[in-house]
């Protein structure tokens, strides 16, 4: 009879299984850093470069651009000496006339005397 109160008086109480969800493993001693210590060296490398190049293109257009401003300058003062030999050269025409040494031999006292005059051939 006891076999029959416990079959009759169960207090068995059915679990519900849970189903596990498995964890996801992190590598801790095989984390890959992002750059390396020689792609390191040759980023820095390779920055160095360009601002060196980068300055010595700089400062050679800067070169450049102080010569060209003095070629400029020069090229207006030849204009300018151009200009001044132009009109030296016209007063210089325009004085040398016979009639304006004429004038200036007068005003000197020289006097013109034919018989001391003499004609150069060939001129």
């Amino acid at each position: 009879m006891a076999l029959e109160q416990r079959k009759v008086f169960s207090t068995y109480v059915r679990e519900v299984e849970i189903p596990e969800t498995p964890e996801i493993e992190i590598k801790k001693g095989s984390s890959r850093k992002l750059f390396s210590p020689g792609e390191k060296f040759l980023f820095v490398l390779f920055a160095s470069l360009l601002v060196t190049f980068s300055s010595f293109i700089l400062h050679t257009e800067g070169q450049i651009n102080s010569a060209n401003r003095e070629v400029q300058s020069i090229g207006s003062q030849i204009e300018e000496k151009t200009k001044q030999n132009t009109e030296l050269s016209n007063q210089v025409q325009a004085e040398s006339t016979y009639e304006k040494v004429w004038e200036k031999a007068k005003a000197l006292g020289l006097n013109l005397n034919e018989k001391n005059v003499k004609v150069v051939p060939g001129r």
